[in-house]
């Protein structure tokens, strides 16, 4: 178990170096090698969640040097949940891309897309603050490298307004980084706690500087108002396997506001006070509806997909900014609801893409597309579960969010923006659906004239079925939004005791800070193993 610790990050890393290498000019075996690799990096992060399950907290010590010193690997409940989620959605898509040739329309899809996969374990599961930023960086340019996949003018101008936003974001995190090294000499986010809760309340003021660079850091990533600006053409114009794998990229954001105001900046410090409540905690609420009203909005499916991506966005970090284990636990169960339902909408727009002939994602009248019943049916789960309609994971999510802010200072704002949302969210997705779907006989004027060149491309029978890769793609991500619905007790289980373990760092720092490869056992130290690994186990 030493090991296994960095092999989410180790597999995908090597794996892409083999792909470009050995594999470039073979698409059946860079396909073959890549699902694979994914397969196995899913039954790695099932093994670390369930080691973390009972409260056990790993690190690795890469060569075997003690924090804070060395970079150190930790994995918890939070981190192994984030990277559990991640491997169960990186096989779906990849079987997706595969299904419907996505990867075969530009270069390198897969060694980007493992890339991809190991810059968002790494920034899962390090300790370390420079390399997460060093992990956001390699999550910049593989998705930069996946985003403009396929090519396009569109795409591209995009993708360089992805980049930009990012770098701006990558701008910031070293002044933040550098400021926190400048005061504090650490840059290990346990020692950091430490460091951090020991100064001077009257010698704090770069680290207030610092702790407010790094929220606008990752309220950029978490596409919080108003740096939301990147997302809707970014996440509209990518190509869909990479859109859906993007679904996870903004809970980064979200999981790094919780990891960081846990742990190193938790809101009893007097220089973290009314960060949430006075800043955050409106601005996710604006998010949250200026989202919801670009769902309404929008005259394109893939432009209203990415507003309600910023609107869940929204709804989870209100959920954060009420930072109580109450609020903390509703918001990641809210973050794996809204991660595979975005990445199946995400999937089904380019469904209807393919098979709505010129008319493509745009909202206007076109004829009837082929297997639209089975299309229709699986938009329908997909859109209830997203707008938060009984009886799926979505209401079970904001449920959960309204129930945790009962009694924050803001609760009637937060519950009027949560229903309001959700009225505008399912007009805006049921206009969509009956556009698409229900009135596809009514073929506007343009499109059903004899012999027409419009009536040709639309004809239903000059496209097939889907696909089976697809189909099995897209029911895999509905499958997690029933299952996530169906045993919603057990997992709130799991995320309440998440989010008891964030609110008590000391065994995460204990852990990290103390031990030289030996073993933690409710606060009393055992005999050193000479491992990588160390254990803190939950009761500490």
């Amino acid at each position: 178990m030493t090991h296994w610790l960095i092999l989410p990050i180790l597999l995908p890393g090597m794996l892409a170096a083999i792909l470009v290498m050995v594999t470039r000019y073979h698409r059946v075996l860079q396909r073959t090698f890549s699902l694979a690799g994914s397969v196995l990096t899913l039954a790695l992060a099932i093994g670390l969640f369930w080691r973390a399950s009972d409260g056990t907290i790993d690190i690795y010590q890469l060569g075997n040097w003690q924090a804070p010193f060395g970079i150190v690997l930790v994995a918890d409940r939070l981190s192994t949940l984030m990277v559990l989620i991640t491997a169960i959605l990186a096989p779906l898509v990849l079987l997706y891309a595969i299904g419907s040739g996505w990867d075969e329309r530009g270069r390198h899809f897969h060694p980007l897309f493992q890339f991809q996969i190991m810059g968002i374990m790494g920034a899962f599961l390090t300790g370390d603050m420079f390399n997460l930023f060093v992990f956001f960086e390699i999550l910049l340019i593989a998705s930069y490298g996946l985003m403009i996949h396929g090519g396009g003018a569109d795409r591209l101008r995009a993708g360089t307004q992805y980049v930009l936003f990012n770098l701006l974001g990558s701008t910031l995190f070293l002044f933040a980084l550098g400021t926190l090294y400048a005061q504090t000499g650490t840059l290990n986010m346990a020692d950091l706690a430490v460091r951090v809760a020991a100064l001077d309340p009257a010698d704090t003021a770069g680290i207030r500087v610092a702790a407010v660079l790094l929220l606008l850091v990752f309220a950029i990533k978490a596409a919080l108002l108003p740096l939301h600006f990147w997302l809707p053409a970014s996440y509209a114009e990518a190509p869909a396997p990479v859109a859906a794998l993007f679904a996870i990229m903004t809970k980064v954001g979200a999981y790094c506001i919780i990891r960081v105001y846990t742990l190193v900046f938790p809101t009893d410090l007097s220089l973290t006070q009314g960060l949430f409540d006075t800043w955050m905690m409106p601005a996710a609420l604006l998010t949250l509806m200026m989202g919801m009203i670009g769902v309404l909005g929008s005259n394109r499916v893939d432009r209203l997909v990415a507003f309600s991506v910023i609107g869940s966005m929204g709804l989870l970090l209100a959920a954060v900014s009420v930072f109580t284990p109450q609020g903390i636990a509703a918001a990641l169960y809210y973050a794996v609801h809204s991660t595979f339902a975005a990445a199946a909408l995400f999937l089904l727009v380019d469904v209807m893409r393919d098979r709505r002939g010129d008319v493509g994602v745009h909202l206007r009248n076109a004829a009837p597309i082929a297997g639209g019943a089975l299309v229709a049916g699986m938009f329908f789960v997909a859109a209830i579960a997203m707008t938060g309609l009984p009886p799926l994971s979505g209401f079970i999510g904001k449920l959960l969010v309204m129930t945790a802010a009962l009694d924050h200072p803001l609760e009637a704002w937060i519950w009027a923006a949560i229903l309001i949302g959700s009225l505008i969210a399912v007009v805006g997705f049921g206009r969509a659906g009956s556009q698409i779907f229900w009135k596809s006989h009514q073929v506007a004027a343009e499109t059903t004239a004899p012999d027409s060149e419009a009536d040709e491309s639309n004809t239903p029978e000059q496209v097939p079925a889907p696909p089976v890769l697809p189909v099995v793609a897209i029911g895999g991500t509905l499958t997690m939004l029933v299952a996530l619905t169906l045993f919603a007790g057990p997992v709130m289980r799991t995320m309440d005791a998440t989010a008891a373990q964030l609110f008590n760092p000391a065994p995460y720092i204990d852990v990290v800070l103390t031990t030289e490869g030996k073993v933690i056992d409710s606060g009393d130290y055992g005999d050193d193993t000479g491992g990588n690994a160390a254990t803190a186990e939950e009761g500490y």
